[in-house]
């Protein structure tokens, strides 16, 4: 089975906001949580002033997608469902495939997490990845309050092919002379030459929800 991810990034219209957060959170996330292979969810805001504003990240067998149980939960919609998702001003569902995961594995979700995806051209993607393996990588996790690091490698939705998920203690991390050394090294300048997308997004935790037993 492909270990992966699906990230959804919504955006509620002007009004609807404490009918999303209730429907996400009491009907929406459980309901997936029932389902083999979906593991944990967590849901996430923007702190970076851009929109959308909500992040839900699901870890996942990637199968579990294309299971009869999940099509059937997404054709079978509750009004409430219906009605919500016909408000949205935004809705980016993504999967991705794991690539590599770095770094330390906390009990606790992450405070902020920073959402990097981006694409190189096809014969590039090589030299990127030896970019975040030899150098970028190591350098953020020697970073004061760096946890993590996961890459990623989109298989379905729209948006740039890699994505890097770092987790991290708090925004203070950016602060850090580490990190001024991690972000300003000939080889990123080089890669960064050759991006054709990027996004950088920057969230802090709001729910998590894991895996419930199914009957």
């Amino acid at each position: 089975m492909a270990e992966g991810m699906l990230f959804v990034l919504s955006e509620p219209a002007p009004g609807q906001e404490s009918a999303f957060h209730d429907w996400y959170d009491t009907e929406h996330a459980p309901a997936r949580m029932g389902i083999p292979g979906i593991r944990t969810a967590r849901r996430y805001r923007a702190a970076d002033g851009q929109a959308p504003g909500w992040l839900a990240t699901y870890d996942l067998d990637l199968e579990a997608l294309e299971t009869e149980q999940y099509r059937r939960l997404r054709a079978e919609r509750s009004e409430r469902e219906r009605a919500i998702l016909a408000t949205l001003s935004t809705l980016d569902r993504r999967s991705y495939e794991l690539l590599t995961d770095h770094g330390q594995r906390t009990p606790e979700p992450a405070p902020t997490i920073v959402a990097v995806a981006i694409t190189v051209p096809t014969d590039y993607e090589t030299e990127l990845t030896r970019w975040y393996e030899q150098e970028h990588i190591p350098l953020l996790l020697a970073t004061p309050g760096w946890n993590r690091i996961r890459r990623y490698r989109r298989t379905t939705g729209a948006g740039p092919v890699f994505l890097a998920l770092h987790e991290l203690t708090g925004p203070e991390a950016f602060a850090t002379e580490e990190y001024r050394t991690a972000t300003n090294t000939p080889w990123r300048s080089e890669i960064f030459q050759h991006t054709t997308e990027m996004e950088r997004r920057t969230f802090t935790f709001h729910k998590e929800f894991h895996q419930r037993a199914t009957t």
